[in-house]
């Protein structure tokens, strides 16, 4: 039987060109993320794809909070070389998170209490990935100061 939250997750990966290109629209117009505007569109594209299409792997309990830490400590020590500002940084990875909920809102799935229990599941797996995934970049950005 597969469970609403695994269904979620495959649509976000499904779906996650027209999510990335959200993204992208967000973090090259919102005010708080300027560095983004003028940004390498394929990188920033890339990125953001990479963790769209990837995140059954990224919040599933087999993926180690050892290696989220590992992989987003370089990734805050890369964005800070290449001059982003760690608050834009941490915005960028809070849109990305949130354009995750709002596709979970937008599908019309949640009809049932189980149904909600499930979304609600897999919000915080995703809340739990991205607080670390926020953490750990600030402190890689940190050692490279």
């Amino acid at each position: 039987m597969e469970f609403l939250s695994d269904k979620l997750v495959k649509l976000i990966e499904r779906d996650a060109d027209q999510m990335t290109k959200k993204w992208l629209s967000n973090v090259q117009s919102h005010p708080t993320t300027p560095t983004y505007h003028t940004f390498d569109k394929k990188r920033l594209y890339n990125r953001a794809f990479r963790v769209y299409s990837q995140l059954g792997k990224w919040i599933s309990r087999e993926t180690s909070k050892e290696k989220i830490a590992e992989y987003y400590t370089a990734l805050g020590k890369q964005r800070c070389k290449e001059g982003f500002a760690l608050s834009e940084v941490i915005q960028a990875l809070i849109i990305t998170r949130r354009n995750i909920w709002l596709k979970v809102l937008s599908e019309g799935l949640l009809d049932t209490v189980l149904d909600h229990h499930q979304a609600l599941e897999l919000n915080n797996r995703v809340v739990l990935f991205f607080d670390r995934a926020i953490y750990f970049t600030s402190l890689g950005y940190e050692k490279t100061e």
